[in-house]
């Protein structure tokens, strides 16, 4: 019969593939730069926006701090790029700042590092989503009522495409990443060649006047350095997603450590030359943003109509707006590559929790492999979230941004301090010459980026805590807290489970008392009693309760009628509970004898429709319940299949987790998929 929904499965993440395959899907340079670097290199498309959007608060007046905001987000990214080159180079095995830290400052700034990049993870899907949507709404303003719907929309398409597998992830999103590469330098070309020609592109909002905020009028001393910073805080932006490098060194190909600097070289330079260009631009194009085009003076829209973002002022500016192919290329491939920015997200969050499940601060379940060998529990746990964050903040990026990056410098911070130990250390081991050059090179890289990180750490916190950072704090902080218990839960219980005399805690039980419940005598009954008396336990007896007089009555009837050589013992119930009854009576037997084993075999129906379930089982499964819980108690549930049961079953060719459990597909499995290839 047809697998309605393992179909659906199969259309969606494809084949299933064996564990042995896993090495068919690490990746080469070509596909990596777009899986794990479209976030910092899509940043830039938002980046310069947010800045302008900050300097703006007090109208045009402090613009000119542009170039020099550009600046210090340019330096610090140099600062980073070459750091995590380091850290790529000493910890291949993946794991990036969680790994560095947890083994130079300890678990627990470690595992302030993972909270904060888990948290910064749905950040990245969040926003980066949001802001793919905006850049939509800017060329086709019609679909500004269904912002929320796309967003969802977007991320429940990444979340099937990252289920497929990081390989065919890779190869959908690759031609996104270099088109939007290619549109935004050949947009910063022609641009700065029409300014070098004397034509210099302006943008329409050039002649508009931005009404300053009352009170922002001015700014002086320590107001405007407040301002500047804040600025920078926001293009600071430009720098999410650097570390996902370094946690997905595992999936480049040989030799992975030089492939994956190479590739965050590659990203860092391209990150830079795009963002520099399009700041270059916006002063030159004289672009004037704001939240509110209430504020904007000579504005002919409507008052309160979101003015189109940076990029799409500029791709008019330069190509000539609706007029122009070029034009629709250029915002087609910023949206496309904001979506799929959260791709890096979708790899850098479930290798993360992966290797924090590992280590037993998150649940196991998120270090399974799926049929594609992809963590396909992380991905749907980030997925969700995400997508909740989008509903709840109606997929806007203003209010969003806030609780961005925070985490970031963060990990970053720490990591470098990290690395700065693990070169101590390797100095201290007395290393060949050449090696303690490199060692004392690569020290005072890692000590620049961790004074400079540390910084803008201190300045982010400050410039954003009150305007939504906190919320971001507070997640990083639950979370933290969270995974400490999960791992006081795996260790309490590996404890309780360890096995410290073998002799002593492997001693049979004295005796097995064997006690079948009955309700009435009928084949699954039957069954019931005969399994038991497979098990040939010491003693055996049936047990019914005495709801009902009649019903008890021809019960014991019918057990002298035919005979049945097992004793039944009848408990009475004078206020028609069954549960309470066996229960005690269970636990009397193993009272008497503490050495003995109770060994209790449940009759139940095997059903093949959902509502025959609330038919049918319901005191089975209480009994169960409270059964489970008292020692030297053994709850063995006897199935009969009901007619109906076989309506639900559908061999497949392999059930879930066949794969990882290395199950052979049934022939006319591998027939049909013979057929198919």
């Amino acid at each position: 019969m047809f697998n309605v929904p393992q179909a659906l499965k199969r259309l969606v993440i494809g084949r299933a593939m064996r564990s042995e395959e896993l090495g068919e899907t690490l990746l080469p340079k070509r596909l990596a730069l777009p899986i794990f670097a479209s976030d910092p290199l899509s940043s830039v498309a938002y980046a310069t926006q947010e800045i302008l959007l900050v300097l703006t608060v007090g109208g045009t007046a402090f613009l000119y701090l542009t170039p020099w905001v550009a600046a210090g987000v340019v330096a610090l990214m140099v600062v980073v790029v070459l750091s995590y080159r380091q850290v790529v180079h000493a910890y291949p095995s993946g794991g990036g700042s969680y790994e560095v830290v947890s083994r130079n400052l300890g678990p627990n700034s470690g595992l302030v590092v993972a909270a904060s990049l888990l948290v910064d993870y749905v950040m990245t899907v969040a926003v980066s989503v949001a802001s793919g949507v905006a850049n939509v709404i800017s060329a086709l303003p019609s679909l500004v009522d269904y912002r929320v719907l796309m967003a969802v929309g977007f991320v429940a398409l990444l979340t099937a495409m990252n289920l497929r597998g990081v390989r065919e992830s890779g190869n959908a999103f690759a031609a996104p990443t270099y088109l939007f590469i290619g549109a935004i330098l050949i947009m910063v070309g022609t641009g700065l060649i029409r300014y070098l020609l004397g034509d210099a592109p302006v943008a329409e909002s050039a002649k508009y006047g931005i009404t300053p905020e009352p009170g922002d009028e001015t700014f002086a001393g320590f107001a405007l350095l407040m301002l500047a910073l804040r600025a920078f805080a926001s293009g600071c932006t430009a720098l999410t997603g650097v570390e996902a490098i370094s946690n997905g060194v595992p999936a480049f190909r040989k030799p992975k450590s030089k492939n994956a600097a190479t590739t965050m070289a590659v990203m860092g330079i391209t990150a830079i030359v795009m963002f520099s260009g399009i700041t270059t631009l916006a002063m030159v194009a004289k672009v004037h943003i704001t939240d509110d085009t209430c504020q904007l003076a000579g504005f002919t829209g409507d008052c309160g109509t979101p003015q189109q973002t940076v990029i799409a002022q500029l791709a008019a500016a330069i190509f000539g707006g609706s007029d122009s192919i070029l034009f629709y290329v250029v915002q087609a491939a910023t949206a496309l590559v904001l979506i799929l920015a959260a791709n890096t997200a979708f790899n850098g969050f479930p290798l993360l929790a992966s290797i924090l499940a590992e280590h037993r601060y998150l649940p196991r379940q998120l270090h399974t492999r799926g049929d594609r060998l992809a963590f396909s529990n992380g991905i749907i746990a980030l997925a969700l979230v995400a997508g909740g964050l989008l509903w709840l903040y109606d997929a806007d990026v203003t209010s969003l941004i806030h609780l961005y990056i925070l985490g970031v410098f963060t990990s970053f911070t720490l990591s470098q301090i990290g690395m700065v130990r693990h070169w101590n250390r390797t100095l201290g081991e007395q290393p060949t010459p050449q090696v303690r050059r490199d060692a004392h090179r690569a020290r005072v890289i890692n000590a620049l980026g961790a004074v400079v990180t540390g910084l803008v750490l201190v300045i982010v916190l400050a410039t954003k805590f009150t305007q939504g950072a906190w919320l971001a704090v507070l997640a990083a902080v639950v979370l933290w807290l969270m995974m400490r218990g999960i791992r006081r839960h795996y260790d309490r219980t590996a404890e309780e489970l360890a096995v410290h005399d073998p002799h002593e805690e492997s001693v049979r039980p004295a005796k097995v008392h064997g006690i079948v419940l009955v309700s009435k005598l009928h084949k699954p009954t039957l069954r019931a009693l005969g399994y038991a008396q497979a098990f040939k336990p010491d003693t055996l007896e049936a047990l019914t309760v005495a709801v009902e007089r009649d019903s008890t009555d021809e019960l014991r009837l019918k057990w002298d009628e035919f005979d049945i050589q097992v004793p039944l013992k009848v408990l009475d119930s004078p206020f028609r509970e069954i549960t309470r009854p066996v229960v005690g009576y269970v636990r009397g037997v193993r009272r008497s004898s503490p050495r003995d084993v109770v060994a209790v075999f449940i009759p139940e129906y095997v059903v093949g429709h959902w509502w025959e379930n609330l038919l049918h089982n319901q005191s089975a499964l209480w009994l169960k319940s409270r059964l489970l819980f008292t020692p030297g108690v053994m709850v063995i549930s006897v199935p009969w299949q009901l007619n109906s049961s076989a309506a639900a079953n559908h061999p497949t060719g392999r059930a879930p987790g066949a794969v990882r459990r290395g199950e052979p597909a049934s022939p006319g499995a591998r027939n049909d998929l013979s057929a198919k290839q």
